[in-house]
């Protein structure tokens, strides 16, 4: 008889996202920027793309392991510079600075409409919570939010058919915040949940509202709102808050 009596293996615990990583949000704001500028040679360029090509379709990014293919290559350092800007009316709109640095293959051509290569070199996401890193790698390995292309249009709809609606959702953030929110407004909306925005007389505070699942097509928000919005009929209300 053995001494030890073999343990059955447990079971492993994953944590349930409740927010899109760096990369994620790097990638998707790659996808949905409307406009960048190009900084190299000490000049600064605005681009905009107003037929509907996203930075991922005009700059095609390279591992820096693949210049040593190309030794003849003319090298230029160039950095990218991108906004994310809320698409709803709040206090302050900028939600996210992205840079990317890296080597151009060739000179930039600003007034070319032709997609150029880049050897990517890294990518720095700024946003009110912090700074971070983000590596062509870990780029790689994530996708563009379901919802990014839509959700400038899901959030105005929220904000103009059902603005009546949304102080309510502050009942369901925890801990509650402090009184006197005079505005509540949808700040971002991602696969992940909903991003409240309370103003109050001189600042604001961002809350995060979790879908309790992730969701992969836009059709699947509607119901994922519905609950939020039944969650927080049923929740307590307070006093000094708005709703």
């Amino acid at each position: 008889m053995p001494l030890f009596r073999p343990r059955s293996p447990q079971p492993v615990e994953r944590t349930r996202a409740l927010a899109p990583t760096a990369a994620e949000r790097v990638r998707t704001l790659l996808t949905t920027a409307q406009s960048m500028t190009v900084v190299t040679d000490g000049r600064a360029e605005e681009v905009h793309r107003l037929d509907g090509t996203d930075a991922m379709g005009r700059v095609h990014l390279h591992d820096p392991a693949e210049a040593a293919l190309h030794p003849e290559a003319e090298r230029t350092p160039v950095r990218l510079e991108f906004t994310d800007i809320a698409p709803t009316a709040v206090r302050d709109r900028l939600r996210a600075r992205l840079t990317v640095t890296g080597i151009l293959e060739a000179p930039y051509a600003a007034h070319s409409t032709e997609s150029f290569c880049m050897e990517y070199g890294q990518a720095l996401l700024e946003t009110p919570q912090g700074r971070s890193f983000v590596t062509l790698e870990q780029l790689h390995a994530v996708t563009t939010d379901p919802l990014a292309t839509c959700e400038a249009g899901m959030l105005t709809h929220l904000v103009d058919r059902h603005g009546e609606l949304v102080p309510l959702l502050v009942r369901l953030v925890t801990p509650h915040p402090r009184p006197g929110v005079q505005r509540v407004v949808p700040l971002a909306l991602d696969r992940y949940g909903l991003t409240l925005r309370l103003e109050y007389a001189h600042t604001h505070v961002d809350e995060r509202l979790p879908f309790r699942t992730p969701v992969d097509h836009p059709d699947e928000v509607r119901p994922q709102i519905h609950a939020l919005l039944a969650a927080a009929h049923h929740a307590p209300y307070r006093s000094g808050l708005t709703a």
